[in-house]
């Protein structure tokens, strides 16, 4: 069986990218592992949104534990044995709060930028979605708990660092983070990790699990008639979002050398969703690439004209809105559809009475 074009192009990609510390400078190759970490919560965005039909515009809270997480053992480890860090120091905190505690064990750290966004992600989606809350309804939400959270973040100057955020760390893993190949090997794991997100995310969706959220996104009621429990799928895919958020929060951080609240706001999840618009939300590639690529131009029209790019971003939005609703992506892809054939006309089909019970069955 011949690979099709599509899987050609992705690996020719993939393929393109590990070569890229190769050819690009110090800059651009800081820039486009950063981007990468992102697209890895696009492509969660992409399965709760684009395959699920549930918009959320709280994503930033999930991608914010995740990140909060790995800062938080960076922090540790770069503090003296026996000391706090320098921020609690300054707003008099005399012991490490409790919840900081365990962080200081890597592996422990580890399974929690795993664990904690995906069944903080689990916790909301139980409590929406066993009540049977949808549409904007979901949206809204989610984004009153990412303000809450973001305010809360704020206002603990002495537990999180507040407004100024986690920084000032060098190693993890025994690794010196400011090291000359160090950039090469985070680069290189950071594409390991979008491509293990985008292959495991797609093979999952082949899966009869993906297939049932595409018809609760169709037709929940139809899926909930036939058996099936809408809210335990949703629940799972919304874990499933969560999860690639968190990872992406802690590669981002790792890139970045800090996570404060201003990089997890609304502003941060609205963004996220735009991208992932432009590329294509029902498609994994599409909403990935979408999100690199609105990225790396962003670097370049805000370096060279900063106030026009928030004008330039929403006249992407509108576009998207009136002219590409499935995006690039889908744009793409009707293009390469085959037009119908017309069918035979059926006298039974084209009486409304019996074409309804046919779609009831």
């Amino acid at each position: 069986m011949r690979p099709s074009t599509s899987t050609i192009a992705v690996i020719a990609v993939l393929i393109a990218l590990a070569f890229a510390p190769l050819y690009l400078g110090a800059y651009p190759l800081t820039l486009l592992g950063r981007v990468l970490a992102l697209s890895i919560a696009a492509i969660g965005v992409s399965v709760v949104w684009g395959r699920t039909g549930i918009l959320s515009l709280g994503q930033g809270l999930f991608f914010g534990l995740g990140g909060y997480a790995l800062a938080m053992h960076l922090k540790l480890v770069a503090t003296a044995k026996g000391e706090l860090p320098d921020f609690m120091l300054y707003n008099g905190v005399e012991k490490l709060p409790w919840f900081w505690v365990p962080f200081a064990s890597a592996p422990f750290t580890l399974a929690m930028v795993l664990i904690l966004p995906a069944a903080a992600a689990g916790l909301v989606a139980w409590l929406m979605f066993r009540r049977r809350i949808t549409g904007v309804y979901v949206s809204i939400i989610t984004q009153a708990l990412l303000l809450a959270f973001v305010t809360w973040l704020n206002g603990s100057q002495g537990l999180t660092s507040g407004t100024n955020g986690i920084t000032d760390y060098q190693t993890f893993l025994g690794t010196n983070l400011r090291g000359p190949d160090v950039a090469h090997g985070l680069y290189w794991v950071t594409l390991l990790f979008v491509a293990l997100a985008l292959g495991g995310t797609a093979a999952l969706l082949r899966t009869p699990f993906g297939a049932i959220l595409t018809a609760i996104r169709d037709n929940e009621n139809r899926t909930r008639f036939l058996g099936f429990n809408p809210a335990a799928f949703k629940i799972a895919a919304f874990m499933l979002g969560g999860l690639l958020a968190g990872v992406s929060g802690a590669l981002y951080t790792l890139h970045l050398g800090t996570i404060s609240p201003a990089m997890i706001g609304t502003a941060f999840s609205i963004e996220l969703v735009v991208w992932v618009a432009l590329g294509g939300r029902a498609s994994l590639i599409g909403a990935a690439a979408g999100l690199v690529l609105g990225q790396l131009a962003k670097d370049r029209i805000s370096s060279a004209a900063p106030d026009a790019w928030l004008y330039v971003m929403g006249a992407l939005f509108v576009l998207v809105v009136l002219v590409m609703p499935q995006g690039v992506a889908g744009l793409i892809q009707n293009r390469r559809r085959p037009a119908p054939m017309a069918a035979p006309q059926n006298p039974v089909a084209q009486n409304p009475v019996t074409r309804e019970v046919s779609d009831a069955v």
